[in-house]
């Protein structure tokens, strides 16, 4: 059984997911002894035997839905977010005083299927009639920090709690400023396989939340488990394919 917690697993977050699989894993009473990380993302969230992973909106909604169970969403108590919602926050150069349309036309997003650092720039944009142009993609938003503080692109779009975790740990944070922060979509969700049983390990993964040792909850700001209607995963638009962008 494959068992992955990608979206926020780096080195000083480590600990606190493997304590966080083995809360799930004593409760739920079987699974592997520990979390899978020589797995590619697409490979562990489309495997028949998936047990428990974590992905964005935009996998779920372009090509996971249907394939896979929703677990629920992380409630990271993110500012001014719903229980189990987050956004993303615009930043670029700290030394950058430029206005957010003339940023836009050398933007960084991670991937072209991530919600936060893709479709919320996208829309985010959008609503304020700019279209962004894309200069360069990251593989992720620990990459995009240093991309724009090193002048690879001048703005970046990265999910709170990357951006807490960036600022919490380093130090290319203080190069960069905060624009502005997007609407919030639901946060990154647990899912599972087609043929897990979903009760019992929703009742698991929320116990082994509730449980999470203090440093471990403070390691990931983890705080609840949020069930929330599919429709809110499903109902938000989807950017333009980035061939098209």
């Amino acid at each position: 059984m494959i068992v992955s917690l990608p979206m926020y697993d780096r080195a000083e977050t480590a600990a606190a997911n493997d304590a966080l699989w083995q809360g799930v894993r004593a409760r739920l009473g079987y699974g592997p002894e520990a979390l899978h990380r020589d797995i590619g993302l697409w490979e562990a969230w489309l495997a028949p035997d998936l047990l428990l992973s974590q992905t964005c909106n935009l996998p779920y909604r372009l090509r996971l839905h249907g394939h896979v169970q929703l677990v629920g969403s992380p409630d990271y108590e993110l500012p001014g977010c719903p229980p189990g919602y987050y956004n993303s926050v615009l930043v670029a150069r700290a030394d950058d005083d430029r206005a957010l349309p003339q940023l836009a036309k050398r933007s960084v997003i991670n991937q072209p299927h991530s919600q936060s650092g893709f479709g919320a720039l996208w829309y985010h944009l959008a609503d304020h009639g700019i279209t962004p142009t894309i200069v360069g993609e990251s593989g992720g938003h620990v990459r995009s920090a240093p991309m724009v503080a090193e002048g690879a692109g001048d703005l970046a779009c990265i999910d709170a709690l990357s951006w807490r975790l960036i600022k919490r740990h380093d130090p290319v944070a203080a190069q960069l400023r905060e624009i502005d922060r997007t609407a919030p979509t639901p946060a990154t969700p647990y899912i599972t396989g087609a043929g897990t049983d979903l009760d019992a390990l929703r009742e698991s993964l929320s116990g082994a939340i509730a449980g999470l040792a203090p440093e471990h909850r403070e390691a990931l700001s983890l705080q609840d488990l949020a069930v929330l209607d599919e429709a809110a995963y499903l109902n938000l638009p989807n950017p333009p394919a980035r061939d098209a962008a």
